[in-house]
């Protein structure tokens, strides 16, 4: 089966072209640059260049690959470095969930495609009211904190217009906070340099819910939906969701770091902003229950204790 990869050389994308060569899968990968190309090549898989937000060039990468299935992991994360300009940061990776992803499902129809997967966020886009587990049909936050509602807004744009769609089988992948190799929570990752460094204190009481998700484990999960499960959304995250002031100082002691400090909520809201502080002391996790169930999958790191300790 051809399978056309949107986004192969990220940290998701290395980990997943790999999986789907392994599972027997013919993979095309798109790429902005001939040395990304070489990476793929590099992996067994063959490339394609073409500028993602060029409509002409992005159509004809796909009629050229005439691919079976789409997985679109287009983000352009690389340099995140603000919650605080949480909408600036993130500008490109919103225009590929909306304006790249009606790109290409128009060109998925043209060839005929069957499956499209796109990716999505589980966690913080869930409305900050209730239990602190979310299912997928539980509601998007319809108030999210200021810097955080543009992105939002492409989240449930991508979201309503695949599950609209209903002459491809279009699949939603929610997926949690990425840790392990290539992601921010890794040994020599962002998020762990600002926790040796002492610099991400639990905000108030550290009561903001993770869900989180090896980066394998997402991986595994995306190979597993390019050929089963039911069209519609599926959350993808471990089976124990965490409040920060419990996942935040293990791993501070697995990094080999010291215990992170803690500051008032207003204080904190200087230097992160309103949606920073959301994130840690009101998100909401996922249920990764119809997942387990729709999928047939299971994650290897059932929960982030065993995976800090394993899989950084």
């Amino acid at each position: 089966m051809r399978v056309f990869v949107a986004g192969g050389t990220g940290a998701l994308g290395r980990a997943l072209i790999p999986q789907l060569l392994e599972n027997g899968y013919q993979v095309t990968g798109l790429v902005r640059t001939p040395e990304k190309g070489e990476t793929l090549k590099a992996m067994g898989a063959d490339s394609v260049i073409a500028d993602p937000l060029n409509r002409e060039e992005l159509t004809e990468a796909i009629i050229a690959a005439k691919p079976e299935v789409i997985v679109h992991q287009l983000t352009a994360l690389a340099q995140f470095g603000s919650f605080k300009r949480f909408d600036q940061e993130y500008a490109l990776t919103n225009r590929f969930r909306t304006e790249v992803t009606d790109t290409m499902l128009a060109a998925a129809r043209v060839i005929g495609a069957r499956r499209f997967i796109a990716q999505s966020s589980c966690g913080w886009p869930f409305a900050r009211v209730g239990g602190p587990i979310k299912k997928e049909d539980d509601p998007l936050d319809p108030n999210p904190p200021a810097q955080f509602d543009e992105t939002l807004a492409a989240i449930r744009y991508l979201e309503d217009t695949l599950l609209q769609t209903t002459d491809i089988q279009t699949v939603v992948l929610r997926y949690g906070f990425f840790y392990g190799p290539g992601t921010a929570i890794a040994q020599d990752g962002a998020i762990a340099t600002l926790i040796r460094e002492g610099k991400m204190p639990i905000v108030g009481k550290g009561s903001g819910v993770w869900s989180f998700i090896h980066i394998l484990d997402a991986a595994r999960a995306t190979v597993v939906a390019v050929s089963q499960g039911a069209p519609g959304i599926y959350n993808i995250v471990d089976s124990e969701p965490v409040p920060v002031a419990e996942w935040l100082p293990l791993l501070a002691q697995v990094l080999g770091a010291p215990p992170p400090p803690t500051v008032p909520a207003w204080i904190a809201k200087l230097a992160i902003g309103e949606g920073g502080v959301s994130l840690m002391t009101q998100v909401r996790g996922g249920s990764n229950r119809k997942a387990i169930s729709g999928l047939g999958w299971q994650p290897m790191f059932p929960n982030y204790r065993q995976g800090f300790l394993k899989g950084l």
